[in-house]
This record gives structure tokens, C-alpha cells and sequence, in this order.
């Protein structure tokens, strides 16, 4: 598959088209983490390979729908409380507006994000569904949904573990959705640990949350956290636990590698930030273990370098929004589009805008929504150049 040699064999074994056992790549970390060179080499080339020099981004609207939250988890500044000032409790009409000014400034994705099962844990968030004409988030959500299509965006749901019904019901109106794995080790949850407190991070019931949108041929975008206190062992079989769903399925279109970043608000303020060599050394082990998958990191939490993990093998920038904030991480702004097209020429590849939902899945979309998508849709399955531009 390549010319390229190297002195680490198991790396030799994926540059020849072979897969890795889980001890292989334990395996391949062990012997590279003090000198990256080959694992970056082989990562990038793999990169090459399968995706060639084109990096993706989407160009989307952050509608934090509402940020109550069953779970607490203790580096997680996007949960509110009912008295606090960043409460988000979006009516029909907020949607709305937001949906309207998304379309004038030629977003694609609706990224729709809420708490885990608010209405279970707050009265407050039941009485403001009832007031809106809903009994549970996700119906809410069907609905949302919607209205962002009646405005020509395209959504991307984010909700936490939804059951089978509801995946199956927002299927009708979301061309892709997302959950993060976050890690598979149940350690993660143990007690002074950040999963403590927070249930719906089981690695069970998300793995289990991801078998059913493979299943209903939802396309998924997952992910791991790096820097929370995991081991690399983990970060590594938590990759792997999600290479087997998609070696069966086939279904998940993204992983993303997000890096972690203390928040003045959680208990995790004083723990630091992911040691930038770990977290990208970690980005090049997910190439190296699903080499054809589309691998993501999110721009603004690497503000001044994230350019430089093109060398790590990734090829997707994620969602990019000109008009929200990040509301997960309220305190790193978007970088502008114009500048990441820079810094991404610049590295020698050429970026374009994508859909909320990548062209090799969109065999799974509701036809009727890939309908709509083809008007804005080049040769090639990603959004015109110039819509987005």
C-alpha cells in the first residue's frame, strides 16, 4: 500500500494494508511516545492515502436547546442549574429566529445540543416542555428539527442516550446525529472520578446507544475525551471498542479526539489541560487503528497549533459556526473560516465545506433529506464553494 519502512513493525503492518490487534497498537504507543516521528509518518500517510488532501468542515448554528442536565460530570461547564444565569430553555419562536439568521449567513448544520433527560430531574424543564406542547426533550427535538429544515439548514442532533424510538423518530428529520463514547473504561466512573456522578456516561449504555443507530443506519459522529484522567491503554481500547461497532455497522461517519480543558466552574478547574504531544500522539494512534475513517479535532481548543495536526493524520476541522458560540466550551471562540482556509493551505491541502452527514453515507439518509442537501451539493458530495465561501 506504501513505499514508506519503518522501524516500528507493527506500523509497517498498517502501511501494508494489514489491521492491528489492540496489543499491537498498545504496542506501537509503547515504543513511539518518546520519539513520534514514524507514528506521525505513518499516520499521515495513511491519511494520504485513504483521504487524500482535502479537509472538511461544516458550517453550522449552535442551538443549545436546553442545558438542564440529569448528569454532573466534573470537568462539564455546559450543565446549568435552574437558577443560574446561563440557562438555556430555547422556545419555538427562539428556534425559529435562530434557524432564519443561520440561513442568511449560509450555515448547513443545525447542531441541536441539550442536557441528558432534563424533564427527569427538573420540574423546571418539565413545565417549560408542557408550556411548548411536549412531553420529553426528544419530541421537542423532532420538532425543532423541523423548523431548521424549513430554513434549509440540515441537523445534527446531539442529545445524550436517546432510545431506539426516538433515534428512530429524529432519523425523519436529522441526516446524522452524535454521542461521544467519551472513554470505555468503567474506572472513569468510580467514585472521585469525573464519570461519578453522571450515569448516562456508563460505557455500557453508550456503546449500547451506538449498536442502535448501526441498527437503524443513523449515521453517527463519536468520540473520545483526551486528558481526564484516563491512561493511554484506555484511550486506546476505547477506539477500538469503537472500531468494532463500525466493523459491524458501518455507520459511524466521524471520531472525533477532543482535548480537554479545565473550566473555572467544575471540579476539574485545577487539573490541567491535555499535554499537547499526548493528545496529538493519541490523534495519530486513532488513524493508525481505523485508518479510513474521517478523524476530527475541534480547532478552538487548539487555537494557536491546531494546524499543526495535519501532521497527525486528520482530515475534518468539525462543525465551525460564524454566529454562535460554543456553548461546551464557552471560553474558546471559533476561529474565523477564512483563517482556518489559510492555515489550511498553507499545510498543503485544500479545505472544503461538507454536510452535517459525510457523501459516503448518504445511502443511510432519508432520501427526502438528501433531496434537499443536492441543491447547495457539488460533484463530489460537499457543499458548493460558493455558498459557504
Amino acid at each position: 500500500m506504501s513505499d514508506l519502512v519503518l522501524a516500528c513493525e507493527p506500523l509497517n503492518r498498517i502501511l501494508d494494508g494489514k489491521e492491528i490487534s489492540k496489543n499491537q497498537a498498545y504496542e506501537i504507543f509503547d515504543q513511539t511516545k518518546n520519539n513520534t516521528t514514524e507514528l506521525f509518518k505513518a499516520a499521515s500517510t495513511l491519511r494520504n492515502i485513504h483521504k487524500g488532501k482535502t479537509v472538511t468542515f461544516s458550517k453550522k448554528a449552535f442551538f443549545n436547546l436546553v442545558n438542564l442536565c440529569r448528569d454532573t460530570c466534573s470537568y462539564c461547564t455546559y450543565k446549568s442549574d435552574p437558577n443560574e444565569q446561563k440557562l438555556s430553555l430555547m422556545s419555538k419562536k427562539n428556534v425559529q429566529e435562530l434557524a432564519a439568521l443561520a440561513k442568511k449567513y449560509r450555515c448547513t448544520e443545525a447542531l441541536f445540543v441539550t442536557g441528558e433527560r432534563p424533564e427527569q430531574k427538573y420540574p423546571e424543564a418539565k413545565e417549560w416542555l408542557k408550556e411548548n406542547g411536549f412531553s420529553t426533550t426528544a419530541e421537542y427535538l423532532v420538532h425543532a428539527s423541523e423548523i431548521a429544515l424549513g430554513e434549509g439548514l440540515f441537523p445534527h442532533t446531539n442529545a445524550g442516550n436517546l432510545v431506539k424510538s426516538e433515534i428512530n423518530e429524529l432519523k425523519k428529520t436529522n441526516v446524522s446525529m452524535g454521542l461521544m463514547l467519551e472513554n470505555s473504561s468503567e474506572r472513569l466512573a468510580e467514585e472521585s472520578m469525573p464519570h461519578h456522578l453522571a450515569p448516562s456516561k456508563s460505557p455500557k449504555a453508550r456503546l449500547k446507544v451506538l449498536e442502535n443507530t448501526g441498527e437503524l443506519k443513523m449515521p453517527m459522529t463519536t468520540g473520545v475525551l483526551v486528558g481526564i484522567g484516563e491512561t493511554p491503554y484506555e484511550i486506546i481500547d476505547s477506539l477500538f471498542a469503537i472500531k468494532d461497532i463500525q466493523d459491524r455497522f458501518a455507520h459511524i461517519q466521524e471520531v472525533i479526539l477532543q482535548n480537554f480543558q479545565p473550566k473555572q466552574d467544575t471540579k476539574m478547574r485545577d487539573v490541567p489541560s491535555a499535554e499537547e504531544n499526548y493528545f496529538k500522539t493519541m490523534v495519530a494512534i486513532s488513524r493508525i487503528i481505523m485508518p479510513k475513517m474521517n478523524i476530527q479535532i475541534p480547532p478552538n481548543l487548539s487555537p494557536n497549533s491546531y494546524q499543526y495536526f495535519l501532521d497527525a493524520g486528520i482530515n475534518d476541522w468539525g462543525g465551525i459556526s460564524p454566529l454562535t458560540q460554543d456553548f461546551v466550551n464557552p471560553e474558546f471562540g471559533w476561529p474565523q473560516i477564512g483563517f482556518v482556509e489559510k492555515h489550511t493551505q498553507d499545510a498543503g491541502f485544500e479545505l472544503k465545506a461538507r454536510f452535517p452527514v459525510y457523501p459516503e453515507m448518504f445511502g443511510m439518509v432519508n432520501p427526502e433529506l438528501y433531496e434537499k442537501m443536492t441543491g447547495i451539493m457539488d460533484e463530489s458530495g460537499h457543499v458548493i464553494e460558493e455558498y459557504w465561501k
